[in-house]
């Protein structure tokens, strides 16, 4: 899977939607919807929102690892 598979793939077993993913992220639906379609690439500051956001590591996030749970105050979470 591409890394920016996973980020539609753990939204959606998460139950989100694009457009609420965004407003954590404090962008438009449009504009993240790009990260999801590989349209866009996506920043660092928001690969470490987005593993806060759904406690996973950013190397799960970009397609580097299977899925682990990030660890407590392993990034500040």
């Amino acid at each position: 899977m591409t890394y920016y598979e996973n980020l539609r793939v753990i939204r959606e077993d998460r139950g989100y939607t694009q457009k609420q993913v965004a407003e954590v992220l404090g962008t438009t639906q449009q504009y993240y919807s790009d990260y999801e379609n590989g349209k866009r690439e996506i920043p660092i500051r928001i690969y470490i929102t987005l593993s806060k956001f759904y406690n996973v590591s950013i190397d799960y996030l970009a397609g580097q690892e299977e899925y682990r749970e990030a660890r407590k105050g392993a990034q500040g979470v």
